[in-house]
C-alpha cells in the first residue's frame, strides 16, 4: 500500500528513459538498451542494499530503533516537500545526443553510472527503503521485496527494447515522442507525487510521535 505510490513517483523520473533512447540510437539498439537497463537495475538494487544496511546499523546503535525510522521518514518527508516545491519552478530540458558506437559492456556500465550519479537525488527510493525497514522483515524477505521493487521499477522501461524489436526504425520517432511526453509529464506530475509522498511520511511520523502507533 505504501510502496506502490512511492514506486510511481520513482518511475516518473525521465533521466533513465532519456539514456535508453540514446542507447536505442546506437548500432546495437536492442542489446544496448537492454544492457543500460540491466546495469541501472543491478546498481539500483545493490545501492539499495548498502543504504538499507547503513540505516539499519545506525538504528542498532540507538535505544529506540523504531523511533529513528520515523525520524528518518519525517526528514525525508520534509525534503520531498521542498524538492516538490522546487520542481514547480524547474523545467527539464531535452538534450540532443548524437549517435555513437556503444558496446553492450559499456552500456551496462553506462546504466550503472546513471544509477549511482542519480542516487543522491533518488528521494522516493530512500523513502521506499525507510518503509521496508519499518516493516521489520527478515533479511531474506527484505532482499526479495527490494528485488521485486526494482523489477517493477524496470518494467516500464523495458518498453524501449520491445518497441525497437517490434517497430524497427519507426521506433526512433516513437521513442523521441514518448521521451518528450515523459519530460512534460514529469514536469507536472513529479512535484505532485513528491509532495503527496512527503506529506504522507510527515503525517505518518507525527502520528507515531504523538500516539506511539503507526499509520502505515
Amino acid at each position: 500500500m505504501t510502496l506502490i505510490p512511492i514506486l510511481i513517483a520513482d518511475v516518473v523520473n525521465p533521466v533513465l528513459f532519456a539514456f535508453l533512447v540514446y542507447a536505442a540510437g546506437t548500432d546495437r539498439p536492442v542489446i544496448n538498451s537492454c544492457a543500460v537497463l540491466l546495469g541501472h537495475t543491478l546498481a539500483y538494487y545493490l545501492a539499495g542494499i548498502v543504504i538499507a544496511v547503513g540505516i539499519e546499523q545506525i538504528s542498532d546503535h540507538l535505544s529506540h530503533p523504531q523511533l529513528i525510522d520515523y525520524i528518518i521518514g519525517f526528514v525525508l518527508g520534509v525534503i520531498l516537500l521542498w524538492v516538490g516545491y522546487l520542481s514547480w519552478k524547474t523545467k527539464s530540458k531535452e538534450q540532443a545526443e548524437e549517435n555513437r558506437t556503444l558496446t553492450p559492456l559499456k552500456a551496462i556500465g553506462l546504466g550503472a553510472v546513471v544509477s549511482f550519479m542519480g542516487m543522491p537525488f533518488a528521494l522516493p527510493y530512500f523513502a521506499a527503503l525507510d518503509q521496508m525497514l519499518k516493516a521489520d522483515m527478515t533479511p531474506m524477505t527484505a532482499l526479495v521485496v527490494l528485488a521485486v521493487y526494482n523489477v517493477l521499477y524496470a518494467l516500464p522501461f523495458a518498453l524501449v527494447p520491445v518497441l525497437i524489436t517490434t517497430s524497427g526504425q519507426k521506433s526512433q520517432e516513437i521513442l523521441r515522442t514518448i521521451n518528450s511526453w515523459l519530460v512534460r509529464t514529469s514536469n507536472f506530475l513529479m512535484p505532485i507525487l513528491l509532495t503527496l509522498v512527503g506529506l504522507a511520511l510527515i503525517v505518518d511520523s507525527m502520528i507515531y510521535f504523538v500516539t506511539g502507533y503507526e499509520m502505515f
